[in-house]
This record gives C-alpha cells, structure tokens and sequence, in this order.
C-alpha cells in the first residue's frame, strides 16, 4: 500500500525557487547560436555585398578575411570569430543586418521567379505558333524572321540533341523585352508620381 505522506514535507515546492532577472544558459546558447548563424549567412554572401552591410568595421573585417581562407580549421575558426564579433554588436545593428539579409533572398526569389517565367514562355513559343504571332504583334520592333529562324533552329536543335545554342538566344531576347517592360512601367510610375 503507498504510504500518504511519502513526498510531502510540508512546505510548497515555489517556496524555495529563485527569480532571475537574466536569460537562462539555454536562452544564452540559442542566442549564441543565432548570431553565429548570421554571420555564416554573411560569410556565405558575395564581398561587394558584405562591404555594403551597414555594420562595425571589426566585424566587416573579420568577415571579409573569413571569405580568403580555404584551409578547413582555419576558415572554422575564423567563423568562431566572426560569431563571438557578431555578439558584441547592438539589437538596432543585427536587426539592420538581418533586413538586409532577408531583402537579398526576396530579390533573389523574385529574380528567380521571372527567369522561370521567361522559360516558360520559351517553351510555349516552341510548341505553339500563336504565341510567336502574340509576340510580334506586342513587340513590333522585334524581327519577326530573326526569331522564327531561331524557333525553327532551337525546335532542330533539340530534335538532334544539339547544344542548345538557339535555344538560349530566344531566352536572352525574351530577357531582353522583359527588361525593357520593367524600365518602361518604372518610368511610367515616375511619371504618374509627378503629375500628382
């Protein structure tokens, strides 16, 4: 039979708890671990970029001398650095840095987003000659003949399991109008902003 009063010794278990006022040894790791990560993220970014993170110099440094070395437990430690730089930094400063982290995968997602789409476009311009005439009659100042010859070439191309030369042409002469239709609208809100 269990005994009653085994566990009970009379008194709360809150009793004896302490309050602190400072994060938790775990709450301090996953901190820890966060700005190691971030400065991984810098690590792993292009030096022009790195250069144009608003940041402490010391920390652009340690960075950028990350990125030259290609020795495995030199390049580990110098990202141990980069973390333990990373943590002196001010909230203000790591929240800047992580915007501008986060605006450069949404550009990137973006500028992937319409190079699948101009592929797609591609293709249906292979398969289907109504969207050749669609294209044409949108675009007058492409040469029509120029971009059948190359539809013609791509479809060969493809056909004979060629290189894709062709084929990657339409694509640059498609990334070519889209380009122009985005500088085109811009100026056109440009324009609508003053008129207000």
């Amino acid at each position: 039979m269990p005994n009653p009063n085994r566990g009970s010794c009379g008194f709360q278990s809150s009793e004896f708890e302490q309050e602190y006022e400072r994060p938790s040894k775990s709450e301090l790791k996953r901190q820890m671990t966060a700005l190691q990560k971030l400065g991984e993220e810098l690590i792993a970014e292009p030096r022009d970029r790195v250069k144009r993170v608003p940041m402490p110099e010391e920390v652009r440094d340690a960075i950028l001398e990350c990125q030259l070395i290609k020795d495995h437990e030199g390049r580990r430690r110098q990202t141990q650095y980069v973390g333990k730089k990373m943590r002196s930094l001010e909230p203000d400063e790591i929240a800047a840095i992580q915007k501008m982290l986060d605006s450069w995968k949404g550009a990137s997602k973006s500028e992937t987003a319409a190079l699948h789409a101009i592929e797609r476009k591609r293709d249906k311009l292979l398969t289907d000659d109504k969207v050749l005439t669609q294209l044409l009659a949108d675009n007058p100042e492409l040469d029509g003949q120029h971009l059948r010859t190359l539809i013609r070439n791509a479809r060969k191309e493809q056909a004979e399991n060629k290189p894709p030369k062709a084929y990657r042409e339409i694509f640059q002469i498609l990334k070519q109008l889209q380009a122009a239709a985005a500088a085109t609208s811009t100026t056109d809100e440009e324009d609508d902003v003053e008129e207000d």
